[in-house]
């Protein structure tokens, strides 16, 4: 076995069968609504988010792992006699990337022994990335292996989503370049991805059963030519949607993985609820 420990954040939000079989440590992000704080995934999963969500006159904020938090996740590992590769967040959406790097700095020189990695994803965009090295280190890889793998499987990956409303994007402020379509007819769904590191406003498709198709279609023609094709849905609490989508999607790819996944409680209350994606993973 390899002495490397992948640590992530809970937005990869891969499911939970995946991180036990692959021994990924997960640091949660946090939720902070009516002046109480949860942990990402842990006080707070999604269908208790989406319900609560329902019937507040509130809404949550969001806050990255604190860096507190993050070098005791480090500092364990360490201590255990690995060496830690963290893969996180988007650094253009949140301050994960800085907490783990802050909390690296102040292990002095035990450090050294963590190397911390900007996914510019997230949701199973980022999982892919965390799953391809989990399974490297699993397999005997060395520290500059995984550096190697994780920067390949980040060119590899991509996201594409519809969404319902900006409305929370926009809130949020991680509406990034979808700015433009604010404003347009309320019957236009957007289609949106993670390019870059920063969340993009690509189409606007006038039905959801149509924006789902182009999002199939998207994801086509990012990974034509390449195998294999690694496929995983991120859904806010439209799980049959998301299911149906993925099963097209399959049928069109023949994927090498499937995984059906939704998105954390942190990334929800950014895209809101109804919002459906394909995460991929190609030519690796």
């Amino acid at each position: 076995m390899s002495k490397i420990a992948v640590v992530t954040d809970s937005t990869a939000y891969i499911p939970a069968d995946l991180v036990q079989k692959h021994n990924i440590t997960v640091a949660p992000q946090v939720l902070i609504w009516d002046d109480k704080t949860y942990r990402d995934g842990v006080d707070i999963r999604s269908e208790e988010f989406f319900n609560r969500l329902k019937n507040s006159k509130t809404m949550a904020t969001t806050s990255q792992v604190s860096v507190a938090d993050m070098q005791t996740i480090f500092q364990g590992l360490v201590d255990k006699g690995y060496e830690v590769f963290g893969i996180f967040i988007s650094s253009k959406l949140s301050g994960t990337i800085q907490s783990a790097t802050q909390a690296r700095e102040l292990m002095g020189a035990a450090g050294e022994k963590v190397t911390v990695f900007d996914s510019a994803s997230t949701a199973m965009a980022m999982g892919f990335q965390v799953l391809a090295v989990a399974r490297a280190a699993e397999n005997g890889a060395n520290l500059n292996d995984c550096m190697a793998l994780a920067e390949k499987a980040r060119q590899s990956t991509g996201v594409f989503f519809a969404v319902d409303t900006l409305e929370f994007l926009h809130r949020g402020g991680r509406i990034g370049g979808a700015q433009r379509f604010l404003g347009t007819l309320l019957n236009m769904k957007p289609i949106l991805a993670v390019m870059d590191g920063k969340v993009e406003g690509l189409e606007r498709i006038r039905t959801k059963t149509k924006a789902h198709e182009r999002v199939i279609e998207l994801v086509i023609e990012h990974t034509s030519g390449k195998t294999p094709v690694r496929l995983a849905t991120l859904h806010a609490n439209a799980a049959e949607e998301a299911k149906i989508l993925l099963a097209k999607a399959e049928k069109e790819l023949n994927p090498a993985e499937s995984i059906f996944a939704e998105v954390s409680p942190v990334v929800a209350n950014h895209a809101g609820p109804g919002t459906v994606g394909l995460a991929f993973m190609a030519g690796m």
